[in-house]
């Protein structure tokens, strides 16, 4: 059972997916605080389960597929249904853009390089941006709900908009140093054509 702990919370991850988004429709402040709750939970989950894979040696490859795969899924979900119901509006909507887009260029990336047998460890700063995001996007869901703290959609955006560009740096340093293999790649299928 032990041995499978940082797969069960990340598996964990993505089963609250469909309840978060369950939440938007509750609406008012009932909704807000239990997505919120529901979001806080599983990012938890995403701090303890590598913590746990790595303080006890037990990674595992199903760990290094379902891990990113559920922050994915979890901050995808998240942010289209904050679009959608509103909580995020306006120029706002572009950091979010930006996000997404970013998950899926790095998702496809990971999935070629695995095909060639390169991983692309993930960077202190790609940590930093994910808690950064984590964070604007737990307090976008509390929202006007929130205990009276001065502008929290405000503090939110500002968050959001850090994440994007860090979201960006992180994004370009993946792509060129998956870029960097990808020609190798293409260069040694050449040299193989040619023999």
């Amino acid at each position: 059972m032990a041995a499978n702990l940082p797969n069960i919370l990340t598996v964990f991850r993505i089963a609250v997916i469909p309840a978060l988004v369950a939440a938007f429709f509750l609406g008012g402040p009932l909704g807000n605080w239990l997505a919120f709750g529901l979001f806080a939970t599983a990012g938890a989950t995403d701090y303890f389960d590598g913590f746990l894979a790595r303080r006890m040696d037990l990674q595992s490859t199903v760990g290094r597929f379902l891990d990113p795969l559920a922050d994915k899924l979890l901050i995808a979900s998240a942010l289209m249904m904050m679009v959608a119901f509103g909580h995020i509006s306006g120029y706002a909507v572009l950091p979010a853009v930006v996000i997404l887009c970013r998950e899926l260029l790095i998702s496809g990336l990971r999935e070629f390089l695995a095909g060639i047998k390169v991983s692309v460890p993930v960077s202190r700063l790609a940590k930093w941006k994910t808690a950064i995001q984590m964070t604007a996007i737990a307090i976008l869901l509390v929202g006007d709900a929130g205990p009276g703290a001065p502008h929290p959609i405000w503090i939110g955006e500002s968050l959001l908009w850090l994440a994007a560009l860090l979201t960006l740096v992180t994004g370009y340093n993946y792509l060129s140093a998956g870029l960097h293999h990808i020609l190798e790649e293409d260069a040694r299928a050449e040299g193989g054509a040619g023999e």
